[in-house]
């Protein structure tokens, strides 16, 4: 609109300056008619010029009108197109506004939400202070709770090594004795009682002999192909059971150093063996995840125990019962087993994984011992940790418990043979050798059956004997050209086994 007029106005303007400028040619004129009264021939030549002036005049009053009209049309036309913007943005205002007003009532809305947010806040930051009041005085208590059962495990352990020192003292008496006895026909009932309960009971004690240093190598066999981990003795037995890489079970006659029977169905590499007590039922570690529990009389597997999530690299049946199996595996677990519903009944879960364990031989405590070299013992039913030892200073390779379970056997990659008092942890006696070098995570190393002697492979191909009361070597047996993994000593007293990283078995007597 604004610019329309404007155009009026110049229109206006450009025809009165025409106007204006006919008036001055009309006074320009006048001489003209002025000098018609002249002579004509005198003012012809003048006449001529002045109408060649105007008429140039003219023509140029022409063209500034059509520079005018063209000018006046641009100009509508730019008047038009404003006018359009002008509509367009007075469309846009509109709805600008009408976001405007919905904006406000959103933001309206928002308030009233954060009005009641904070309200909410308000609430919850009461009801937290509430919870920290509650907390300060549940962590008091905590506190209290603490310290009484510290002063109360204090207590505890003050009363078990007073039991311990009687226990101390009543195998001292025992052993001085036995020491007494033995040269007289009253040995057999020195055997008989030991602090206090019957020998006799004790299913298989009849057999028990004192056991022989062996020197020789009585059988050399080559039991299993790439390696045997693992082996033991029957109870009271000369048959040696093997386990092998090559996945098999092989049950061996260390007389005649024949093969007696082969247990199948392991679906990988034998790490551990144990056995039941009635000489039943055979149970191995794997590397398959699994425990495998074969039928002994019928060759047959009986459980494929299942759960852990790694290897299984240690195995052990409780002493006093053929039903409960432990087991422990590189997924950081110690499993408890009820063979007789075929699964797993408890779980421990511990930061260092697990290399070798057994039972105590009331059945209650289990002993374990672990990468990171520490001895720790458990309660069988509630898989409560008890008590540790550092035992080694690296990784622990093996675990056995003596014939009256008091005296427990770990051996380390640091080389070193350690016996502990059971009761108190308190190591007994350090066993070590300058040749003796232990072969893998999974050596295991054993007591003679009279708790005299330990037997330990070494990487060198050799077997150490040493004298628990000497604490020095009293053999060193050479037939294996590998390094040697296990040993196991018979029940009888002889023989020993030992096995080797070329699946070789020899038996020493």
């Amino acid at each position: 609109m604004l610019r329309e007029e404007i155009a009026r106005e110049a229109i206006k303007h450009a025809l009165k300056a025409l106007r204006k400028r006919h008036l001055v040619e009309e006074g320009a004129h006048a001489p003209a008619y002025i000098a018609l009264s002249k002579p004509l021939v005198s003012q012809g030549s003048e006449w001529k010029e002045k109408a060649e002036n105007l008429e140039l005049e003219l023509q140029q009053c022409y063209k500034a009108q059509s520079r005018m009209s063209e000018q006046l049309v641009v100009e509508v036309a730019e008047s038009r197109a404003s006018k359009a913007t002008l509509q367009e943005k007075e469309v846009a205002i509109v709805d600008a506004q009408e976001k405007l007003n919905q904006t406000r009532d959103e933001c309206s809305q928002l308030k009233a939400d954060l009005e009641e947010k904070i309200k909410a806040l308000e609430l919850v930051v009461s009801e937290n202070i509430e919870i920290r009041a509650q907390l300060e005085q549940l962590s008091i208590k905590a506190k209290n709770a603490e310290a009484e059962n510290k002063m109360l495990i204090d207590r505890w352990m003050l009363e078990k090594m007073k039991d311990a020192e009687r226990l101390n003292e009543l195998n001292a008496l025992y052993e001085d004795s036995i020491g007494r006895l033995r040269a007289t026909s009253l040995e057999k009932l020195a055997r008989q009682q030991v602090d206090g309960v019957v020998r006799q009971s004790e299913e298989g004690a009849e057999y028990f002999v004192e056991s022989f240093v062996p020197s020789t190598c009585k059988n050399k066999i080559h039991a299993h192909e790439g390696g045997c981990a693992s082996i033991l003795f029957e109870y009271n037995s000369g048959q040696l059971i093997t386990g092998g890489q090559d996945r098999s079970i092989k049950i061996w006659d260390t007389i005649t150093g024949s093969l007696s029977r082969t247990l199948y169905g392991c679906l990988g590499s034998v790490l551990d063996l144990t056995m039941t007590h009635d000489n039943k039922s055979v149970i191995a570690a794997s590397s398959s995840n699994n425990l495998y529990v074969w039928d002994v009389n019928s060759g047959r597997v009986r459980h494929t125990l299942t759960g852990h999530t790694d290897k299984v690299c240690a195995v052990d049946v409780s002493k006093i019962s053929s039903r409960h199996v432990v087991s422990a595996a590189y997924d950081r677990t110690i499993k408890l087993w009820d063979l007789q519903k075929g699964y797993c009944v408890n779980t421990i879960i511990f930061h260092s994984n697990c290399n070798a364990l057994c039972f105590s031989t009331d059945g209650q405590t289990l002993c374990s011992g672990h990468v990171d070299g520490n001895l720790r013992l458990w309660n069988v039913q509630t898989g409560k940790l008890l008590t540790e030892v550092a035992a080694h200073s690296q990784a622990i390779t093996s675990i056995s418990l003596s014939r009256n379970g008091n005296i427990v056997l770990t051996s380390g990659r640091d080389n070193m043979h350690n016996l502990f008092d059971i009761r108190s942890l308190e190591v007994c006696n350090t066993l070590r050798a300058t040749g003796n070098r232990v072969a893998s995570n999974w050596s295991r190393s054993c007591l003679s059956p009279d708790d005299n002697h330990v037997a330990a492979g070494s990487a060198d191909g050799s077997v150490y004997i040493w004298s628990i009361s000497k604490a020095d070597i009293v053999s060193t047996l050479k037939e294996h050209t590998t390094p040697v993994l296990c040993c196991s000593w018979s029940g009888l007293g002889k023989p020993l086994a030992s096995a080797d990283k070329n699946g070789y078995v020899c038996t020493w007597t």
